[in-house]
């Protein structure tokens, strides 16, 4: 078994895979699930939103990505390494992460663009690390950029006509550009690909779609 922190520092690409269940097939959204493996298809984590109960059933059919949320990340073993929190917010949302122990890793700030989808990725002391932006035209992809270099890229990734056009279940890979990126910031790119999902394609997150109007 390879600790969570050690597996994201790890060469290549990661891939975060969507996991949806049957009843979304009649558009009731469930809490998000997501299976975060190598490229071998290997899982090493997996994600789990954890707003349980009837509100957080209600909220999440009506509200989508406008709601205050947990994700929680694991390792193999079910224990929880990232705990992500989205805070109730109308115009420029922001998903915090920290760890299990409560240390505080910093924040994807979602930015105003005109027909981009725009964040900055800041650290624990609120200074940007990162740039992140999808290039006109190509809103499934989005390059992580420091100091003017791209050190990492999500991308949506397609899944098949059927799944497409009947279930939102989403599958992303990241690739690490900088190999020396720390694993904090690593972690970061993992949390703003989950992020990415809740707001841009996810049915119920973005009225039904993608975007590419300005954001607020």
């Amino acid at each position: 078994m390879i600790p969570l922190e050690a597996a994201l520092t790890q060469g290549g690409s990661i891939f975060v895979r969507q996991r949806k269940e049957l009843i979304e097939l009649i558009g009731f959204e469930t809490r998000n699930k997501y299976s975060i493996e190598f490229e071998n298809g290997q899982q090493f984590a997996f994600a789990a939103e954890q707003q349980k109960g009837f509100l957080g059933i209600i909220l999440r059919q009506f509200l989508g990505h406008w709601r205050t949320f947990e994700l929680h990340i694991f390792d193999e073993t079910r224990a929880p390494v990232y705990i992500a929190t989205h805070p109730f917010r109308f115009f420029f949302q922001r998903l915090e992460l920290r760890d299990s122990s409560g240390t505080f890793f910093g924040v994807i700030q979602r930015r105003w663009g005109i027909f981009t989808k725009r964040f900055d990725i800041e650290d624990a002391h609120g200074q940007v690390i990162m740039k992140v932006a999808s290039p006109f035209f190509r809103f499934w992809t989005f390059k992580f950029m420091s100091q003017g270099i791209q050190v990492a890229q999500v991308q949506k990734k397609w899944t098949g006509f059927l799944k497409e056009a009947f279930t939102d279940a989403d599958n992303f890979e990241i690739q690490w550009n900088d190999h020396s990126l720390p694993a904090f910031q690593r972690a970061l790119v993992l949390a703003a690909s989950l992020y990415i999902d809740l707001l841009y394609f996810e049915k119920k997150g973005d009225g039904g779609g993608i975007s590419v109007l300005a954001d607020s």
